[in-house]
């Protein structure tokens, strides 16, 4: 595997945009799991999900357009020329994990515009939940590098189901003052499978990283298609990192301040969650692991049963636009120290 250094910051995906230093083939290897196997696996491993309760905020909302998004990014500062057209913000809800909003989409509930990572678009468009974009009507579809353009996760059958605008990297964000020396010279993943420290690390609570790193960890490079017999073995090994976890995270914020506080030690996290950690003067850095660091791409998905179309086109115009690049990277900050 190849390993993606990871930006300082969360960057989004316009040309003009000089915090976004990408190459035109981005480095993608964050796979997509069946729903069938992971939940499969999950719970042979006693690791369930719960339905969250998916919270709205209507105050001064439009009525057309419901915008299914992360908690922070929920703010008018990211959507100004959507705000100044209608006058208020759209109807929001937040991500609290992309498996509930699978989920909940799958029971019938149906918000216009969804802002999940790319590895959700096949199994959403799967499950018969999405509809295409036409790029023509976005105004800053031109201003997208080639390579996200054509990023392959964002199309079904050469049509356009997800409008990238943002991209990150998942690591071991780890303590350098309290784990072993070695691991700040031989960067691995098997760090959040180490006995050493039971009780002392964390990970996230999303069905596809649990298994995608195990398997990673094992030296499988077929992690897109696990066969029955290898989803034993990572069934063996997050079995193991179940009983040796202090908790699974939901929340950037937990884990972070869980790791200010020294409770523990090494977790699965993003690079805004470095950032914010750094900002508090800790010692702490991020893996670039020799089994590969994962790459994601954030983006816009429109509901099957969408049909507002120039309110969703005008919010993803406001999201993406080069103004509001600066913004976003601060609010994006903001989120991951919980202020």
């Amino acid at each position: 595997m190849v390993g993606f250094a990871p930006p300082s910051k969360p960057v989004t995906l316009t040309r003009s945009r000089v915090r976004c230093q990408i190459k035109s083939e981005l480095i993608q290897i964050k796979p997509t799991v069946s729903r069938r196997d992971a939940l499969k696996t999950l719970a042979a491993v006693g690791v369930t999900y719960s339905m969250l309760p998916m919270i709205s905020n209507p105050a001064t909302a439009s009525e057309r357009v419901h915008y299914h998004t992360w908690a922070g990014y929920d703010v008018p500062e990211l959507m100004g020329d959507y705000v100044a057209k209608y006058g208020s913000m759209p109807t929001t809800s937040n991500i609290g994990n992309e498996e509930d909003s699978l989920a909940k989409m799958m029971t019938g509930w149906a918000p216009d515009l969804m802002h999940p990572g790319n590895y959700n678009v096949k199994r959403w468009h799967e499950a018969g939940l999405l509809q295409p974009f036409d790029t023509s009507k976005v105004k800053n579809w031109g201003d997208l590098f080639p390579g996200i353009q054509n990023e392959k996760s964002a199309k079904v059958n050469g049509d356009q189901y997800m409008i990238p605008s943002e991209f990150g990297n998942s690591s071991v964000v780890y303590r350098t003052d309290l784990v072993d020396p070695k691991y700040m010279e031989d960067n691995t993943w098997a760090i959040l499978y180490d006995e050493r420290y039971k009780g002392r690390i964390a990970f996230y609570d999303a069905s596809d990283s649990i298994i995608q790193i195990a398997a990673l960890v094992l030296g499988m490079d077929n992690i897109n298609s696990l066969d029955d017999k290898q989803l034993v073995e990572v069934k063996k090994l997050a079995t193991k990192q179940r009983d040796l976890l202090r908790f699974y995270w939901s929340s950037p914020t937990e884990m972070e301040q869980a790791m200010a506080s020294g409770e523990i030690v090494a977790a699965y996290g993003w690079n805004q969650s470095l950032v914010s950690l750094k900002k508090q003067g800790l010692a702490v850095d991020m893996m670039v692991p020799k089994e590969g660091i994962m790459t994601w791409i954030a983006g816009f998905t429109m509901h099957k049963d969408a049909t507002a179309y120039e309110e969703v086109y005008d919010l993803v115009d406001a999201w993406t636009a080069p103004e509001i690049d600066k913004k976003y990277s601060d609010i994006a900050m903001e989120i991951q120290a919980g202020g």
